[in-house]
């Protein structure tokens, strides 16, 4: 019988989580896979760190420096399960994950993407009070671009089948086939699910337990949300080409929803400037998710609005109290 589930790891300057994400995936109660570690061409002891482990599962795959789109594009190329999961090597998977998604994948043939819930873990790994609790089940390719319920890239697990099914070749090397878009360095995730759901015609459900822990650091996102932002659009003007309709339908929602993504993302690292510059943007892009989630935006309204009475000091300490972890500005 072929091979169940081929997992993918990019590895890339993350000496300090990568010994518990391969823990993690040697630790499934399910046992039919390989781990495909792809060495993105780091300097740091990544890599002497992923040779300490003796498993014969595991298979380490050297390239020149590609990002994460294309590491990702390197081992689905050497894939040989057929489904294809990926862990960010900073996040780390609970030991039901795989033989829960396996279940779930062999169970029910409509759907070629399954995830579940994550739960957030802190720089040191101490579980967060925060969770991403999507929607599971009738999932529409409007709400994959206005709410992203599959939530980070260490989630899904997905049919190799739907993955060949919106394949596309490298522009610049026509010979290398591209899964993920390498144009991307940040957004690639939402990319890919919005182009397996438009253009592949593949459906996505979820199962209810949180099994994948989702890594968010301190300090990182407010000086990178800019670029965040700009990478969303370019996410949204490669939708343009090919669902011009479609886009022009949703754009306006799923960019206010975007916003306040990424303003949530703000408070909890303290920067409550930031946070109300972003909702005011959103809401003035459309009032969706302030009539259709009220409470979650007027939460983080009032959370940024808190913000610019402490000030930036003891609102970052607050804020990082609040998240349940160690997240500090």
């Amino acid at each position: 019988m072929p091979l169940s589930v081929s997992v993918i790891m990019p590895v890339y300057h993350v000496e300090a989580y990568v010994a518990e994400a391969i823990r993690s995936v040697l630790d499934q109660t399910f046992g039919d896979f390989e781990l495909l570690i792809i060495d993105d061409g780091g300097t740091d002891r990544s890599v002497e760190i992923c040779k300490c482990f003796d498993d014969p599962r595991l298979q380490l795959i050297h390239q020149a420096n590609r990002g994460l789109a294309g590491a990702r594009n390197t081992g689905i190329a050497a894939a040989k399960g057929r489904y294809i999961a990926f862990l960010d090597s900073d996040d780390r998977w609970l030991p039901e994950k795989l033989a829960l998604h396996v279940i779930h994948l062999d169970n029910n043939p409509d759907i070629g993407v399954s995830f579940s819930p994550s739960r957030f873990i802190d720089l040191n790994g101490q579980p967060m009070r925060l969770t991403q609790t999507p929607k599971l089940d009738g999932i529409t390719p409007a709400e994959i671009f206005c709410r992203n319920p599959v939530g980070n890239g260490s989630a899904p697990v997905i049919r190799r089948a739907a993955l060949d099914a919106v394949a596309f070749p490298h522009p610049l090397e026509p010979e290398r086939i591209c899964y993920f878009d390498e144009s991307l360095r940040q957004s690639e995730d939402i990319e890919m699910w919005l182009r397996l759901a438009l253009v592949g015609d593949v459906g996505f459900g979820g199962i209810p337990p949180a099994l994948t822990e989702y890594r968010v650091g301190g300090g990182g996102l407010s000086s990178q949300v800019v670029r965040q932002y700009q990478s969303w659009e370019s996410v949204v003007a490669r939708l343009s080409a090919y669902a011009p309709a479609f886009t022009l339908k949703y754009v306006k929602r799923a960019r206010a929803y975007q916003l306040r993504y990424l303003a949530r993302r703000a408070v909890q690292l303290g920067d409550y400037g930031m946070a109300l510059a972003l909702l005011r943007e959103g809401l003035a892009s459309s009032l969706h998710p302030l009539t259709q989630e009220p409470a979650k935006t007027l939460v983080t309204l009032g959370a940024a609005l808190t913000g610019r009475v402490l000030g930036t000091e003891r609102f970052a300490k607050l804020a990082g109290i609040a998240a349940g972890g160690r997240l500090v500005a």
